[in-house]
């Protein structure tokens, strides 16, 4: 028999001498390392040839092999080891053993990081600004190109590469700092293929695209973020893979996914039977189980290897740059059971790192079904920290940009009391999914202010989308996620710069710094009550108020200046001695328990009440 000495790399791709014919084969092995006093026990998935009838031992001290299992062809091999806490760092050579041959898989174990580092999580004092790293910034044009890619590099093509990364990041955190953003979200980084270049279609889980860079690159993202006293938050998507991972053709084992390329259901996009505790599962099947798009393999999480695979997957993701959190792509496409255990499992081990989920529909009573915080019927909390407010994205849309009345955005808010936490709900104007705010018909720039002074003076925890702040503009997909100007080589401008924006540009970014500025210096808009004061077809009062504040804000969504008169009687202001502007061209007088304010058109004003 003839030793076969196997490497794990970086992101798990092992290298290998010549075998013997039929001998074991190891090319990858996932996750690629772990840490010492991490977890006790921990699952390998080893892919290679040849591994039918496969033994695996190791002599390194403190670390014991407790369980083979073989996959569904001799392509795959589960390993179990017993991490023992004398275990010390070092490389545990695990020999991999057939009757025809052995191969030897040399497994990094580290030392964790000091518990400092710890994930952060993020709370309502946070802002969160969404980032397509492939179309912000291009800070290395050496792998723009790589040599191994199928994708096209094009800047010129909407769904082609344009050479954003996570150096591009990196550089401009500066720029995001100064502006006022907390927190980070990128869209996924993982490897992709072909022109896939939003990253959603992954085909290895524990690799960077090689258009993004190198795990070192994301690793000093996040450390640099972390210097700037940010956050950093990244997709997670587990419903499915891209059609091209290997998996999609040949799965570890055959209940990994929902159905094959040749035969499976096509995804349907409403969630209503999962909500109804009436309905049979033939109301909500292809949801969990149909393919996204019809395209993208269907993962089956319930299996409990591919579970721990995921959960270890999270942990290692986690671990190896202090990430602060996930946001949860296509939440409800993946089972409650699964993302019940999921949160359990690593919150075992970061018991502070928050999750967002995605659930994209506009009916309140849907959305808090997913959130976490409490069981629901099925006896399930999903234990996401929260979900995206796509009601009140919705809503916000209805009334800025179609005429809704104002009672469309209360009626979201009234339905508050369906949600543990609804301050905690992350709300938005705009992402990578839907046109640009001012890519929609009837979209101003005072609009797109106005929208900005909702956003981040109602209750919840506000997410940005890139460029929103200088009104880019864009219609569906993917125009709606156009370059972010001067962050790529040969732009003309640059925007990340005052003098690189046009006047309209400069007018919309020094409005949203001024109120990101605001509400930084105001709790009671970060963390304060909301109260309804007073409102019609086109305006809205609300009070936050904490026991040190209370800031009132007035949104007049009229096209003409309106004067308000807003009765303060049996509410928390009603011994109110004044109130100053903080913010906004609106001015108030005080006379007998009633405000009367003066509110320029399509507008929004902060008043500090006395």
């Amino acid at each position: 028999m003839v030793g076969v000495l196997v490497v794990v790399g970086s992101y798990g791709t092992a290298a290998a001498s010549p075998a013997t014919a039929g001998g074991p084969s190891i090319q990858k092995v996932e996750p690629p390392n772990w840490w010492i006093s991490f977890s006790p026990r921990l699952m390998l998935l080893l892919t290679g040839s040849h591994l039918q009838g496969a033994t695996v031992s190791t002599s390194y001290r403190g670390v014991r092999v407790s369980r083979v299992q073989p996959g569904a062809s001799d392509r795959y091999l589960f390993t179990w080891l017993q991490l023992d806490p004398s275990a010390a760092a070092g490389t545990v050579p695990l020999r991999v053993r057939t009757r025809e041959g052995t191969a030897t898989v040399q497994f990094s174990l580290r030392s964790p990081r000091p518990r400092s580092e710890l994930p952060r999580g993020f709370s309502p004092n946070d802002v969160i600004y969404l980032i397509m790293p492939d179309r912000f910034a291009d800070g290395d044009p050496g792998n723009d190109q790589p040599p191994y890619s199928t994708g096209t590099y094009d800047r010129s093509q909407p769904r082609a590469y344009h050479g954003g990364d996570l150096r591009g990041v990196d550089e401009h955190l500066p720029y995001l700092h100064d502006l006022g953003i907390t927190t980070l979200w990128l869209t996924p980084v993982w490897k992709n293929t072909n022109s896939d270049y939003h990253g959603y279609h992954v085909v290895d889980f524990y690799a960077i695209d090689d258009h993004m860079g190198s795990l070192e690159d994301y690793e000093n993202l996040v450390a640099d973020a972390h210097k700037f006293g940010m956050k950093v938050l990244i997709d997670y998507v587990v419903n499915h893979t891209g059609p091209m991972h290997p998996w999609a053709t040949d799965p570890p084992l055959t209940n990994w996914l929902h159905g094959t390329v040749q035969n499976h259901l096509a995804a349907t996009y409403n969630f209503n039977g999962l909500a109804d505790p009436h309905a049979p599962p033939s109301l909500y099947r292809t949801v969990l189980e149909g393919w996204f798009v019809n395209a993208l393999p269907d993962l089956n999480p319930d299996d409990p290897l591919l579970a721990q695979y995921l959960t270890e997957n999270a942990l290692w993701w986690t671990q190896n740059a202090g990430l602060d959190g996930f946001r949860l792509d296509t939440f409800p496409y993946s089972t409650r059971q699964f993302w019940s255990g999921w949160h359990h499992d690593v919150r075992q081990v970061y018991p502070g790192l928050d999750t967002i989920g995605e659930v994209s529909d506009p009916d309140p009573a849907i959305t808090s079904f997913f959130a976490g915080g409490r069981a629901q019927f099925d006896g399930l909390d999903s234990g996401v920290t929260t979900v995206f407010d796509f009601p009140l994205y919705h809503a916000l849309r209805d009334v800025l940009l179609r005429g809704a009345p104002m009672t469309r955005m209360l009626a979201v808010l009234r339905e508050d009391a369906l949600y543990s936490h609804p301050d905690q709900l992350v709300t938005f104007i705009g992402n990578h999914d839907g046109p640009r705010f001012m890519g929609e018909t009837g979209a101003t720039k005072d609009k797109l202010k106005a929208a900005f002074g909702l956003l981040l003076t109602l209750r919840g925890v506000p997410e940005m989308y890139y460029g929103d702040e200088i009104g880019i503009s864009g219609g569906e997909d993917p125009d709606n996620r156009r370059d972010f100007p001067g962050g790529f080589p040969g732009d003309s401008r640059s925007a990340f710069t005052p003098g690189g924006r046009t006047p309209d540009e400069q007018e919309i970014f020094s409005y949203v710094q001024d109120l990101l500025r605001l509400r930084a210096a105001h709790p009671a808009l970060r963390v304060g009550r909301q109260w309804h004061i007073g409102w019609d077809d086109t305006y809205y009062a609300f009070l936050r108020d904490t026991p040190e504040e209370k800031l009132l804000v007035i949104f007049n969504n009229a096209a003409t200046p309106r004067d308000l008169t807003l009765p303060l009687q049996d509410t928390p202001i009603e011994d109110a001695k004044g109130a100053e502007t903080l913010f906004g061209g609106g001015t108030a007088q005080l006379q007998n328990k009633t405000l009367h304010v003066q509110m320029p058109a399509v507008s929004v004003t902060v008043l500090a009440v006395r």
